[in-house]
């Protein structure tokens, strides 16, 4: 019997993701709320403001400092978190309210300055484009003259971040920014934290056929969110879907050689945490230096919103300031 489960002909997977298929075959995604920036100094926890990536490919950041560090020794610089948001590849941006709590909670309690990135979406723009914007926001970072970031971010402590679909960018961006670390000074990457990474393969998992009909992301919908991201003819066997068909020893002995820590969150709750945890397995077996954090219950996602938030801050927190002092 074939381990591919069908598709629910009862949902709607397009309207589950908020999008909608247009008669040509493109798709449109409904607007929704968007937060803006703010640099108003009356804030009490943190300041933000946009930056542009690339005008042509409509890429953009959002840079997040602490109220505190505006008050503080000009001496004094902060680590930096890159982050990429989740959403399949599909859906949602920089300013999606989802995202406010664990944007400040980020900026706030480590504290460090927060570059969350914007990058281009699928089907429009299938992978690799997200990670190409991946690297493409380091190289902007490592060049910009502006004056939050040469003010308040130490670039030589920098991290990688993701979450769902995110986790995935900050992996295989992470892979591409280990070839080209010399090009990237004075930004250093210490490590990766991949928060629920979102990773697929063709044979199911126990967690995955476990949990089937998850009310966060079923079967069906990963399936077709890979669908829609990877390149056109690619299986979810593909190195951007499963990171176990794309380990390459030497690469990882440049990672190990660079310092590089890797963690890696997840949850009982989620359908993909098998996978999750294999990779950390593959990855040790490989010589890098990797952490598990795996809680009981959760879901896919857990930890975008408060209170939940807050205690996958805490453990990131541990993991950045362990790493740039040891």
């Amino acid at each position: 019997m074939s381990d591919i489960s069908p598709v629910d002909p009862n949902i709607d997977l397009y309207g589950f993701l908020g999008i909608i298929r247009c008669p040509d075959g493109t798709i449109r995604r409904l607007p929704g709320p968007a937060t803006p920036a703010s640099s108003d100094p009356r804030n009490p926890l943190h300041l933000s403001k946009d930056i542009s990536i690339n005008q042509h490919k409509g890429t953009w950041a959002r840079i997040y400092v602490p109220r505190e560090a505006f008050d503080s020794s000009p001496d004094t610089k902060l680590p930096v978190i890159v982050y990429f948001h989740g959403g399949g590849f599909i859906v949602g941006n920089v300013s999606t309210p989802l995202f406010d709590d664990l944007h400040s909670e980020l900026t706030i309690r480590i504290p460090a300055v927060i570059i969350s990135v914007d990058y281009c979406l699928a089907p429009e723009h299938r992978l690799p484009a997200a990670y190409n914007d991946c690297l493409e926001a380091l190289y902007t970072i490592k060049d910009s003259n502006d004056e939050w970031l040469e003010k308040y971010a130490d670039l030589s402590k920098c991290f990688l971040m993701g979450t769902s679909a995110g986790g995935n960018i900050a992996y295989h961006g992470g892979l591409l920014a280990a070839a080209c670390v010399d090009d990237l000074k004075p930004l250093e990457i210490k490590g990766l934290i991949l928060h629920h990474p979102f990773f697929g393969g063709t044979r199911r998992t126990d967690s995955e056929l476990r949990m089937a009909n998850d009310k966060v992301i079923p079967l069906c919908a990963t399936d077709f969110m890979w669908e829609l991201s990877l390149p056109i003819g690619a299986d979810r066997d593909h190195e951007f879907s499963n990171p176990m068909m794309g380990i390459n020893p030497q690469l990882f002995e440049l990672i190990k050689a660079l310092g590089w820590k890797i963690l890696v969150i997840g949850c009982a709750g989620d359908p993909l945490i098998d996978r999750q945890i294999e990779l950390v397995k593959k990855l040790e077996e490989n010589g890098a230096s990797v952490k598990g954090k795996f809680d009981e219950g959760g879901y896919h996602g857990y930890g975008y919103v408060n209170p939940t938030a807050n205690a996958i801050t805490m453990v990131v927190k541990e993991f950045v300031l362990s790493s740039i002092t040891c």
